[in-house]
């Protein structure tokens, strides 16, 4: 089996391989001309994001620096997605993100890593493994997602967590690693912040 055919069945390969590595530098290039662009350049910005990413919805905004493996080109937004600064792709496999999730700044979204065993990564050897992020998530800033991951829909990941288990639905999870700390449900109706009481339903 090649390197390329053992990295599209999900096993361990070569990435110093050229037949791996295919395009990847042309993808890194529309990504420097997203991150190059002016502030009011809003559509150029979207239609730059449209070339680069796999799939993105409407409606999305994304704040440079953007930083990718593969410029985006392995990632799937839906729609109603804000992105803060600095996020880092690691999408050598498929990244996908839901509609209306939100990304605090300095988050790391990695779908690859490396044998433990020594030997293998001096012979430059790697997995990959897809991410999946529901709709309606907030991830707070400075969080790390590890390959394989699923965030279920509305969840919330608290800020600075190491994300290496599923994560269910409807919760908030903090830490290194992350776990659930409780479900989303009434007193989330009345406080939006600490004592902070919400007057929507007013």
């Amino acid at each position: 089996m090649t390197n390329k055919e053992r990295k599209e069945h999900g096993l361990y390969y070569r990435y110093d391989d050229p037949e791996v590595m295919g395009p990847q530098l042309q993808y890194m290039e529309k990504l420097y001309d997203y991150n190059n662009t002016r502030p009011l350049e809003h559509d150029k910005k979207q239609g730059l994001l449209k070339e680069m990413f796999a799939e993105i919805g409407d409606g999305c905004h994304i704040e440079t620096p953007l930083n990718s493996n593969w410029g985006c080109h392995h990632v799937h937004f839906g729609s109603g997605i804000y992105v803060n600064f600095n996020l880092s792709l690691v999408d050598d496999a498929d990244i996908y993100v839901g509609d209306h999730c939100m990304i605090a700044p300095n988050v790391v979204i990695a779908t690859s890593g490396h044998p433990i065993l020594p030997i293998l990564r001096e012979h430059n050897y790697v997995y990959n493994f897809p991410v999946h992020i529901g709709k309606n998530v907030w991830i707070g800033s400075s969080v790390q997602i590890l390959p394989g991951v699923t965030i279920s829909d509305n969840s919330v990941i608290g800020a600075g967590s190491v994300v290496k288990n599923d994560i269910p639905a409807n919760v908030v999870a903090v830490g290194t690693p992350c776990r659930v700390l409780r479900e989303i449900g009434e007193r989330d109706r009345k406080f939006f912040f600490k004592d902070k009481e919400l007057d929507v339903w007013e």
